[in-house]
């Protein structure tokens, strides 16, 4: 832990006891380089869990998320700040539903906000997220879109 005072890294617990209901550690820490006295909590960071198609487990990744739908927006008007914005709206919903989610909830999720930002992108998404065979896949799809939109 760096010290705020001074930046060093030789710190040490004086104290330790539970905060928040339990839900936290509230620890007091002493500089052994300025002598500075600080608090520092520590909280658990619930973990979000996919489980994907084949039925395995894995942690949900962010990045990896911005990634597909950067991928679906290539050489497409939309900003970096519009995919993080997107990517955090998907993961605050999944995470509203619950620790643990389907890999076709996220692609439910992607593709209702892809739809309103980019049509080429939902398309392109829709392709992966939805495994189209062929050039019907996509007409039907656009059939869709289009009818939702009207």
């Amino acid at each position: 832990m760096l010290c705020p005072s001074c930046g060093a890294t030789d710190t040490r617990v004086i104290d330790s006891r539970p905060a928040e209901g339990g839900g936290a550690i509230r620890r007091r820490r002493r500089c052994e380089v300025c002598d500075h006295r600080f608090t520092t909590y520590e909280r658990l960071e619930p973990q979000l869990v996919v489980r994907k198609r084949n039925g395995r487990l894995e942690a949900f990744s962010a990045p990896k998320l911005a990634s597909g739908v950067s991928a679906a927006l290539a050489d497409r008007a939309v900003s970096g700040s519009d995919v993080q914005h997107l990517v955090a709206e998907v993961e605050a919903s999944l995470r509203a539903q619950g620790p643990q989610v389907t890999s076709e909830e996220i692609g439910r999720e992607v593709l209702e906000r892809l739809k309103g930002l980019d049509e080429v992108a939902y398309l392109r998404f829709a392709s992966v997220y939805k495994e189209f065979q062929d050039a019907a896949d996509f007409e039907k799809e656009m059939a869709e879109l289009e009818s939702a939109e009207q």
